[in-house]
């Protein structure tokens, strides 16, 4: 039975800079407990405490369960990969101490660091990709980060194609899936992201299959991303005009991929990423509304 779980980032404590306040910690975990959910990721790093038995107490005295981390990494970039591969294992470190060998480091791109792939989230065209040698590199950078956590602290790293990001669409995501070792390196699968990025989220999830690790919860709201194409949108654009709907409000059909799940034996968590920007109403609410949806779904 899929267990579901929120996220910070449902919040607005995203990963990336942008104006406005997001509630502290403390806030997000009573709202995440007072609207339904189970578990919760982390956040970025510094949002929830880093210290290991305060953070254990603040999820546990909950009741809640912490399921993962978003780490993003320049993959691209070799430069990078050092550094990146040392957050992670920190990350991973403290997550392990609190809750064992269940997270998964969630491992990413930089998103919306590159302004050719911001500017065109939802319509890349192969041009604006990687070459086969930058394919390489990235791809031995998200080894790397893997290799390392499991090393480390025993956690296991699972990637999150994500649009605004150079594994967008589902071409991008099956040529990283091919390039990495299925033993090593898992999917989140997202399927408000496959479906910006050009996709088709069940056909996505039936293709990837035993390889989904981790499971994120994203509606698409389509009319949006046409609005999008043909305005020219940015990635921030586009969340702020509501590209990433509420549950139930866009075009993923949840009923088919709750089912296709269930056809997969897959018994880990769902969360919720609503993706709110601070200005786009109040995040409980939205919480409140997505966790009633699911439970439609029998979950």
């Amino acid at each position: 039975m899929i267990k579901i779980a929120n996220a910070p980032c449902s919040w607005g404590a995203l990963e990336f800079d942008l104006e406005g306040e997001a509630p502290d910690y403390i806030q997000v975990l009573n709202e995440i407990v007072d609207t339904g959910y189970s578990g919760t990721e982390l956040g970025d790093w510094g949002f929830m405490p880093t210290n290991p038995e305060k953070l254990s107490r603040e999820i546990h005295d909950r009741a809640l369960v912490l399921l993962g981390a978003f780490v993003p990494v320049a993959l691209k970039d070799p430069a990078a990969h050092k550094a990146g591969t040392q957050v992670a294992v920190q990350t991973a470190r403290l997550m392990a101490a609190v809750e064992g060998s269940l997270p998964f480091l969630i491992l990413a791109d930089q998103n919306g660091s590159v302004p050719e792939r911001t500017k065109n989230a939802g319509r890349i065209i192969p041009e604006m990709g990687l070459t086969e040698t930058e394919w390489q590199v990235f791809a031995e950078g998200a080894t790397k980060v893997a290799e390392a956590v499991k090393r480390e602290t025993g956690l296991r790293t699972a990637f999150h194609h994500h649009c605004a990001g150079y594994v967008e669409t589902p071409a991008e995501t099956a040529k990283l899936m091919a390039l990495t070792d299925p033993a090593l390196l898992g999917l989140v699968f997202d399927c408000g992201h496959y479906a910006f990025g050009g996709g088709d989220a069940l056909e996505g999830l039936r293709t990837y299959g035993k390889r989904v690790w981790h499971f994120h919860f994203k509606d698409y709201h389509a009319d949006v991303g046409r609005q999008a194409a043909k305005n020219g949108w940015d990635y921030f654009e586009s969340l702020r005009a509501g590209v990433f709907c509420e549950l139930g409000k866009g075009a993923v059909d949840f009923p088919a991929l709750m089912k296709e799940l269930a056809n997969l034996g897959y018994d880990g968590w769902g969360v919720v990423e609503q993706d709110v920007l601070p200005g786009m109403g109040k995040p409980k609410d939205s919480a409140r509304r997505n966790r009633e949806f699911i439970r439609s779904l029998g979950y």
